[in-house]
Order: C-alpha cells, then sequence, then structure tokens
C-alpha cells in the first residue's frame, strides 16, 4: 500500500474526529456531516484504486468535493439562513460538484448498482415533471431541488448521514480496534471449546463463531474471510463436502448482521427510522436471531448424520487456560460496552458513548495477548492497523448512506415514495400477505447488487408505509425489510457471501448456493414468522409469551430443517414438513 504512514494518520484523524464529536456534545449538523464525508473521500476516492492512474484520476475528481464539503462546513451559518435554496451560480456549481462526488464514491466503494439508483432518483428529480400521469411531479426549482440535497439537511446531510456520523462510524471503530487484537483468538477459541467436541463440531464452530464475529464486523463477506480462513480448511481436513463447508460459513456468516448487541449498521439506521430506543430494537431481534443460528445447528447436525462427520480431533481443540484467557479480550469491552448502555451513569449512557468508552478498553487491551504485554512496537503496530482499518470501514459505510440520502432526499421532496406505496397497496389488493411477497421480491431483487444497509433503507423509505398501513408495528415491517434484505447474500443469482466460500473450497458456487439455502432456510422462514407470530419480537415487553412463541417457531423450523435434510422416505418427510409449517404459520391461519 503507498504511503502507508499517511493512510494510518487519515485513519487516525477520522477516528480522533468521530470519537470527539461524542465527548465534545452537540456540534451542529451542518458541520459534522461534511467533515465526515471529507474524510471518508481519500479512503473511498483514492485508495479504493488499485493502479497508480486510478489514484491519480480519484485525487483529481475527490479534490473539489473535499473542499466543497469543508464549504459547507465553514459556512453552516450562512446556509442555515438560506433555508436549502441556493444563491447564486457559484452555490449551483458546488451542490452539483457534492452530488456527482457523493455518486462516484458510491461507484469506486461498492460499484456501479446504487449509485445508477441514485443517479436515476436525480434524474426524476430533475425531469419528473415532464411525466405525464400521477408518477410525474409539480416540478421544483433547480436552486431549491439542489439547495436541499446540498445545503440543508434534507439530502446529503439528512438523518441517515447523522446515523453514519454519530453512531454507525463509532461501533465499526469499536469493531477495528476488536479485530486488531486478540478478539478474533477469543471467538474461535470460545467456539471450538464449545462446540469442538460434538458430531459436526468444525461446522458447529464455524456457525459459533460466525455468529459472534458477525455482531461486530457487520459484512458476511468479511466475515466469510476472516472466520473462513480458520473453519473452511479443518472442515475439508475432516472430510466434509466442499459444497457443505463452503455453504456453512456462508449461511453462518450472513447471521452475523441479525446478531445482537450490534448487528452491523442496519440496527442504529432503524434506531434513527423507526425512533425506537436501540435497547428495544436489541431485545426485538434477539430471538429471531437466536431460532436463525439454532435453525443452521439442526441442519449442520442433520448433515452431520447423513455423512457421518466427525468432531474435531482433541489435539486441535483450545486449551481450557488458553480459552479463558483469550475470551476476555472481547469480553470485557462487550462488558464494558453493555455496562455504559445499562448502568453508566446511573442509568445508562447513550449507545454511543457507552462504545466510544468500550473503544478505549479494546484499545488498552491491544498492548496484551495470551502471553502478556506484547512490547511497544507490536502495540503501535496494532494500533496503527485498527486506525487503517477504521478509516477504510468508515469511508466504505459514509460512501453507501450519503448516496443512499440522495434516494431518500429526492423521494421526499417529490412525493413518489407515496406514490410507490399507494401502488404496492393496490397490486397486493390491500391485503397484508400479498404485500409481504411483493416487498420481499424488492428486496432480494435490490439486495442482489446493493449492500444490506442500503437496500433496506431504500426497501423500508417505499414499502414500509404500507406495510404499517396494513396492520404491522412498525418495528415489525422494519425487522421484516432487514432481514429480506439479506437474501441475496445467499440467494442465487447474485450471492456475495455463497462466491467467497466457494472460491476458499475450490466447489462450483451453485452448488454451495444449493446447499446454503437449506441451511439458511430460516432467513426465509423467520421474517415471515414475525408477522404470524407478534410476540416474537416482543421480548422486552412479554417475555413469557415471547419465548413461548419463539418455542413453537423453533418447532416448525426444525421440523422443515429434518424433512429437507434428514434421510428418510418421502411419506414421512412430507407430513414432517407440513406440520413445521402449521406451526409457524397457525396464527395467520385463524
Amino acid at each position: 500500500m503507498p504511503y502507508r504512514a499517511v493512510w494510518v494518520a487519515l485513519g487516525a484523524l477520522s477516528v480522533a474526529f468521530h470519537l470527539w464529536l461524542i465527548f465534545s456534545g452537540l456540534t451542529p449538523n451542518l458541520v459534522a456531516r461534511p467533515v465526515h464525508m471529507a474524510l471518508a473521500l481519500p479512503f473511498a476516492m483514492v485508495l479504493t484504486a488499485r493502479t497508480r492512474a486510478g489514484r491519480m484520476a480519484g485525487a483529481a475528481l475527490g479534490a473539489p468535493g473535499f473542499f466543497a464539503a469543508l464549504w459547507v462546513a465553514l459556512n453552516h451559518d450562512q446556509l442555515a439562513d438560506q433555508y436549502g435554496f441556493l444563491e447564486g451560480p457559484i452555490q449551483i456549481a458546488l451542490a452539483v460538484v457534492l452530488l456527482a462526488t457523493a455518486l462516484e464514491m458510491a461507484r469506486r466503494s461498492i460499484g456501479w448498482p446504487l449509485p445508477l439508483v441514485a443517479a436515476v432518483a436525480l434524474g426524476y428529480g430533475l425531469l419528473g415533471h415532464l411525466i405525464p400521469g400521477e408518477f410525474g411531479h409539480t416540478g421544483a426549482p433547480l436552486a431549491s431541488f439542489l439547495g436541499t440535497l446540498t445545503i440543508a439537511e434534507g439530502g446529503l446531510w439528512g438523518q441517515l448521514t447523522g446515523v453514519s456520523v454519530s453512531i454507525v462510524a463509532i461501533f465499526v471503530i469499536f469493531g477495528a480496534v476488536l479485530n486488531a487484537g486478540e478478539a478474533g483468538a477469543g471467538f474461535m477459541n470460545l467456539a471450538g471449546a464449545a462446540a469442538g467436541r460434538l458430531k459436526g463440531g468444525a461446522a458447529k464452530v464455524s456457525v459459533l463463531s460466525s455468529a459472534l464475529f458477525g455482531s461486530i464486523s457487520g459484512s458476511a463477506s468479511a466475515n466469510v474471510a476472516s472466520t473462513g480462513a480458520v473453519t473452511l480448511p479443518a472442515m475439508r481436513r475432516l472430510g466434509y463436502p466442499s459444497s457443505l463447508a463452503g455453504a456453512v460459513e456462508a449461511v453462518a456468516s450472513s447471521g452475523g448482521q441479525i446478531m445482537p448487541p450490534l448487528m452491523g449498521a442496519g440496527a442504529f439506521v432503524m434506531v434513527e427510522l423507526t425512533g425506537a430506543p436501540y435497547e428495544a430494537i436489541m431485545a426485538a431481534a434477539l430471538l429471531p436471531a437466536i431460532l436463525y443460528f439454532a435453525t443452521v445447528w439442526i441442519g449442520v447436525d442433520a448433515f452431520a448424520a447423513r455423512h457421518a462427520l466427525r468432531a474435531l480431533p482433541e489435539d486441535e481443540r483450545p486449551a481450557p487456560r488458553d480459552v479463558a484467557i483469550t475470551v476476555l479480550f472481547f469480553a470485557v469491552p462487550f462488558g464494558v460496552l453493555l455496562w455504559g448502555m445499562f448502568l453508566g451513569g446511573g442509568g445508562g449512557y447513550t449507545p454511543q458513548y457507552a462504545a466510544c468508552l468500550a473503544i478505549l478498553a479494546a484499545g488498552a487491551l491491544l498492548g496484551l495477548d495470551a502471553g502478556g504485554p506484547v512490547g511497544l512496537r507490536r502495540f503501535g503496530a496494532r494500533l496503527a492497523g485498527a486506525a487503517l482499518a477504521a478509516g477504510r470501514q468508515v469511508a466504505l459505510i459514509a460512501s453507501i448512506i450519503i448516496c443512499a440520502s440522495i434516494i431518500i432526499g429526492v423521494l421526499s421532496i417529490t412525493g413518489l415514495g407515496v406514490k410507490i406505496t399507494s401502488l404496492i397497496l393496490s397490486a397486493s389488493g390491500g391485503a397484508l400477505w400479498p404485500a409481504l411477497g411483493l416487498t420481499a421480491l424488492a428486496c432480494l431483487i435490490l439486495g442482489m447488487e446493493v449492500p444490506t444497509t442500503a437496500a433496506y433503507v431504500i426497501c423500508v423509505s417505499i414499502a414500509g408505509p404500507a406495510l404499517i398501513g396494513l396492520g404491522l408495528a412498525p418495528l415489525q415491517a422494519h425487522l421484516f425489510v432487514f432481514w429480506f434484505a439479506l437474501l441475496s447474500t445467499i440467494t442465487p443469482p447474485v450471492c456475495g457471501a455463497v462466491f467467497i466460500a466457494a472460491g476458499m473450497v475450490g466447489e462450483n458456487w451453485l452448488k454451495v448456493a444449493g446447499t446454503a439455502m437449506v441451511l439458511g432456510i430460516g432467513l426465509y422462514l423467520i421474517p415471515l414468522s414475525m408477522v404470524s407470530h407478534p410476540a416474537l419480537i416482543a421480548l422486552a415487553a412479554t417475555p413469557l409469551t415471547a419465548l413461548f412463541a419463539a418455542a413453537q417457531v423453533f418447532g416448525g423450523l426444525a421440523l422443515i430443517s429434518r424433512a429437507i435434510i434428514a434421510p428418510g422416505r418421502l411419506l414421512i418427510r412430507l407430513p414432517m414438513g407440513l406440520a413445521g409449517l402449521l406451526l409457524l404459520f397457525w396464527p395467520a391461519l385463524i
């Protein structure tokens, strides 16, 4: 990596800025959010390029956007008095530069699909008044349309970017610091000790470690690449079929984004969009996430019986002393996080403040490993690695969310979101389950080429009001959409987690995908169970009812999983599967 010290310094600056925002108190939105974009720009525009020419082009394209973002921050007082109306051609030019830069940041970070959707949205905002019929709009003056998107809190600097600045960035930094030390080894050792001795032990280690690691990484692909580097060779060495090994890792890694306490970026976006406290979303998401991994566990057990898969050899299981020591490297920071959220200050700090305290604890632990102090040089190298990883990951999330904010801004300005909601209601005939089917299909299609968080934001902005209008509670609708935005990680034709796992085991990706869809059956059925069993996400309000609903759903998922995977005659497996479906959807049938 060219000039690594420069990138480490930029990453450290990004970390320091986001921590300072939390510890310093209130900062104007039109200062914090443009600076957030400016700090992300070098990573998104330059570091992502693979060639020297690409880096030079990125620097040339990014520099105007960098200075335009800083100009907004420096002139926030004056701009607040303009109420989203641009004054003069220079401000219009700056607005165009900011929008173009946001699109290019996303393109360089995650490819074409999301910026193309945003560009189409911009085109609709500018030219939609020429469209006849109900899907046209009345139009807005250019200065007002561009100004709302670029100098007010209705586009680039809207709600979503605020979440990225004040919450998501902090938890991304937390994950980067944890990953720079021994926390990953702690995850793997704990999983190995808990599951290594069981039938199909290597696969069950993968399930547990991916659940733990994925809750902080927030990325199925990153999870496959990291935990898979350990678990996949172990499974192959023990005689697991390649398609099964790859599928286990892909499915387990995909579940990290639905596993509290962190759940990647989506949980914090959900806080802002629903207005529900973070603790309420954590409680609502917990039982469905446990059911997902329990279903994967049952599937692994069934495959283990079919293929006579052994436990991990004793010499490959971690020693109790190693487990006890390395677990502390993630248990202590997580303990600080949970203490800060629920007990700190007498009644609990905000999640982002608690996360800052956890970052400091995790940073201090970078100076240690299982054998004791690591020395100043290695401690410095770990800090540098954490700063660099944090800078890159914050920039990736910022690029996605800022670009998605353009779409949300246009939907709001033009009223298109309301019109699409009306279309969903009309196409579904005013019935809930057809509307759920249409929403799930939209999530799958959009999620094929757009990261989970962006797919969730766009889909819930369009379909969420329709689902709520048909009787779902807001949190129920948001969790339903969020889960289905994950489908594309294991569902063809575009299934990123499967592609990576298949490459790592050298197997045809379609075979891996087929097994992954069977193992990951919970990803398709649990969101529907949240609708048929509303108590499933009401753990905080009615814990006993929620646990009863979870037991019923688990019984249904277990029967369906066994009916699909376990050997036996069709005459036995078919009634088993039908009984499972009845348990899942009985409340919806009466």
